[in-house]
């Protein structure tokens, strides 16, 4: 025993470190030995813990009904189409474009009395299909006889429970609607009407409003801005047409001129300022509705004699067959035929005033006729001395030449009477509201 105390004395001398590092891991293991086994018995025994039974009714899932929906006859499957008629369709190109191949749809839209109905007259009838994939099941047609009128007309062609076809023709009541629009100028007024998505119709109107105000291609500046609210005409929810502008605001170098439609008892209806004077003028600013002047008045180089000339009058560019209208009321002193001018209508107004239209592609009025201002007097051609399909407009004074595009710029129109100043107020406060709604109108703009 002597001897191995000794022994370990000497180990312990020579390797002090060895012996303290296996001292201290026998003790640690001892400490972790004795804590387990202290926390071992606070963990109860799995087997010693009391067993509970729960029992629940589970209702069935009802399979009948899931049996008799596996089994019954699906919803039919049906297409919708939409689309104008076109001065050209044939039942076969309509048809057709409306994604419809039955034969004996289209018979029957050659062959019934009511049915020719849907290519006859006007073109532009928005026509609705519903098809299960090809054949015809349904087509609707709705358009306006006369937008004087408060009705539409309704086409309705369907296919029966025995497969034959029926028709009727409806008259309905027609929904008039306000739409606001918002838009900028960047380049154009042409531009910025199209990015705001304004209809070309009620572009038109804005031009013709403001054209005593405002030089549309002389005056407009970046950053310009205008607000409209205008009429839409309804049949069964689908826009058929746009109406009249209402109102309209225009933002031009700052400056804003503001105007609305309003029509007093007795009369025709005009335009006036929101603070009642009015816009009515005796010539309109354009023979076309809407156009851009391609030439001015004054010196300029000629394109066929390649000289330079003093150019007479104004030329718009314009698609051949553009509609050509009267700028004020007058008497046709000519019509036909003149040398370079081609066909041309000369229409004398009041205060020895006189305008002329030439190269027109045809000539709707007669020499003699009296006319109102906006009548059609003819279509833009290349008649004469053209070189492409335009307008050449004159306006003379004593048959003196002056430049046309000041024509919009006096005005003759009365103010508001005095009987129905009242009612002016109260639909120009509304108007003025209308018009601030439209500016918060997400702005398009033309780039």
């Amino acid at each position: 025993m002597k001897s191995r105390i000794e022994l370990l004395v000497q180990t312990m001398q020579r390797h002090p470190r060895r012996i303290m590092a296996g001292l201290g891991a026998l003790l640690l293991g001892t400490g972790v030995t004795a804590v387990a086994v202290a926390v071992a018995p606070l963990a109860p025994d799995a087997t010693e813990l009391p067993v509970r039974q729960v029992a629940e009714s589970v209702s069935p899932l009802p399979i009948a009904p899931l049996a008799q929906a596996a089994t019954a006859t699906p919803a039919p499957f049906v297409l919708f189409r939409s689309d104008l008629t076109r001065r050209d369709d044939s039942v076969q190109s309509l048809l057709k474009r409306l994604g419809v191949r039955d034969s004996d749809a289209a018979a029957f839209l050659r062959s019934d009395h009511t049915a020719h109905v849907l290519l006859s007259g006007d073109a532009g009838k928005l026509v609705s299909v519903e098809t299960d994939g090809q054949r015809l099941q349904r087509l609707t047609a709705r358009w306006l006889p006369d937008e004087a009128d408060q009705r539409f007309s309704r086409l309705v062609v369907e296919r029966g429970a025995d497969n034959r076809f029926a028709s009727r023709l409806e008259l309905a009541p027609l929904d008039r609607s306000v739409r606001l629009a918002s838009g900028t100028i960047r380049h154009t007024l042409f531009e910025a009407t199209d990015a705001a998505h304004l209809p070309d119709s009620v572009a038109a109107q804005l031009a013709d409003l403001f054209a005593s105000e405002i030089d549309f291609r002389r005056d407009l500046q970046a950053g310009d801005r205008f607000h409209v609210a205008y009429e839409t005409l309804e049949a069964d929810g689908e826009v058929l047409s746009y109406g009249r502008l209402l109102g309209a605001e225009f933002i031009n170098a700052g400056r804003k001129h503001q105007a609305m439609w309003f029509q007093e008892p007795g009369s025709k209806g005009n335009f006036y300022t929101l603070d009642g004077q009015s816009l009515q003028r005796a010539f309109l600013a354009s023979p076309l509705s809407f156009s851009r002047v391609s030439s001015g008045y004054g010196m300029r180089f000629h394109p066929i004699s390649g000289q330079q000339k003093a150019h007479l009058g104004v030329d718009f560019a314009a698609p051949t067959g553009t509609p050509v209208r009267s700028v004020a009321d007058g008497l046709v002193e000519f019509a036909g035929w003149k040398n370079g001018y081609g066909n041309i209508v000369i229409v004398q107004h009041r205060d020895q005033k006189s305008t002329a239209y030439a190269h027109l592609s045809r000539i709707n009025v007669r020499q003699g006729q009296h006319i109102e201002q906006s009548a059609l007097v003819g279509a833009v051609g290349s008649t004469g001395a053209s070189t492409g399909a335009h307008l050449h407009f004159e306006y003379l004074i004593r048959d003196q030449h002056q430049d046309p595009l000041l024509l919009a710029r006096a005005r003759d129109g009365q103010p508001v009477s005095a009987s129905a100043k009242g009612e002016f107020k109260r639909l120009a406060q509304a108007m003025r509201q209308q018009l601030a709604a439209a500016a918060t109108v997400v702005q398009a703009s033309a780039q």
